[in-house]
């Protein structure tokens, strides 16, 4: 069977960094060095990853070195990103985040795995995601953190 493809936003990478999140972030990633997930980033994770401290920036290159899907945001992608902050689920202080999750939509994406409890993963903010992209003809994404994701017991 062929492993889901798990879009990681910056969160998780940085998580690995963060003591809070880093038993769950490195769990994902030895998921993914495992073959259990298939990784995806964007360009939006590699802009917003310039500014993070070295030891984020060497867990990024680490995980670049397996074999990682990389996307590109596309008009399509932008343009789902704005209809998404047009119907209110985010508002254009937090235009990034959705971007991450209209690129992973528009990428096919099975998951998208992020510590944003705030703006992504939310209930209330998944349900409106998925809306808009059935309604536009994308297919609904599971969004989760990494505890939610790792398939090792921990």
């Amino acid at each position: 069977m062929k492993p889901p493809l798990v879009y990681l936003d910056t969160s998780v990478i940085g998580g690995c960094c963060d003591e809070e999140f880093r038993k769950w972030s490195l769990a994902l990633m030895r998921d993914i060095q495992s073959g259990l997930l298939a990784p995806m980033v964007s360009n939006i994770t590699e802009t917003e990853l310039k500014e993070a401290p070295q030891e984020v920036q060497a867990v990024y290159d680490d995980l670049m070195e397996g074999a990682v899907q990389r996307v590109q945001e596309s008009p399509e992608s932008i343009e789902l990103a704005r209809k998404y902050i047009s119907e209110g689920i985010l508002t254009e202080n937090f235009e990034y985040d959705a971007r991450h999750i209209a690129v992973a939509a528009v990428s096919g994406a099975d998951i998208v795995v992020s510590w944003n409890f705030k703006h992504i993963v939310r209930f209330d903010k998944i349900l409106r995601f998925n809306a808009v992209n059935v309604l536009l003809g994308y297919k609904q994404l599971q969004i989760f953190s990494p505890m939610e994701v790792v398939r090792e017991e921990l």
